[in-house]
């Protein structure tokens, strides 16, 4: 198995949960898709980001079955670990800054894979799903209160990877932010939580707490 670190992405307040992160700072090392497929895949988490040039921010994201043009929590995650301003992805160059204790990313929303948002009437709905089986990427989510633009949401790969639920993600942060047109505070799984913003010129911002694993 290649060397890797594992961040904690979208973190509470109080520091714990978020969406674990496999990165491997040396790119170089596992140079084929191939082989990177089948290390993501070994890992298991969610999505596994290889750094193919620290210094220019150029990075590459696979889920245990695929690799994804753009992710929000692995590009949140390696601009915290790398210190960087920007990340180069095969979508399109990721602005990244520091906010206190927020690492932000700015994104445009069609960059995000399609997700089905399904939206519920209360809180307590989305908190009481069942993982539905393996089809629709689906992204459960409720106001819990829409004056302050607070959101209870849950997150359904249906892949049939072994991830039934993802803990925190911010591809479908930046989606909903650009259909609601609004910043939101998400809390979503277990207690994670996603902060995003819309900027005057129309892209998104989604950030979060990073701690190592």
């Amino acid at each position: 198995m290649a060397d890797h670190q594992v961040l904690r992405v979208f973190c509470g307040p109080d520091g714990e949960h978020g969406n674990e992160l496999g990165v491997v700072r040396d790119g170089a090392a596992v140079p084929g898709e191939a082989d990177r497929q089948a290390v993501a895949r070994g890992l298991g988490f969610s999505e596994t980001v290889f750094v193919d040039d620290a210094e220019r921010g150029v990075i590459d994201i696979y889920t245990p079955g695929l690799r994804l043009p753009f992710a929000g929590h692995p590009c949140v995650g390696v601009g915290w670990l790398l210190g960087a301003d920007r990340l180069v992805t095969p979508a399109g160059v990721v602005g990244v800054r520091r906010d206190g204790e927020f690492t932000r990313i700015t994104a445009r929303a069609d960059w995000a894979p399609p997700r089905t948002l399904r939206r519920y009437a209360t809180a307590a709905e989305v908190e009481s799903l069942d993982v539905p089986p393996p089809g629709a990427w689906v992204y459960a989510w409720a106001w819990q209160d829409e004056r302050a633009g607070t959101v209870r949401a849950r997150a359904f790969p249906g892949r049939g990877d072994g991830i039934d639920e993802d803990e925190a993600t911010g591809a479908a942060a930046l989606l909903l932010t650009a259909e609601l047109g609004r910043g939101l505070t998400i809390t979503q799984g277990r207690g994670s939580q996603l902060v995003t913003g819309v900027r005057a010129d129309g892209l998104i911002e989604v950030g979060g707490r990073v701690r190592p694993a």
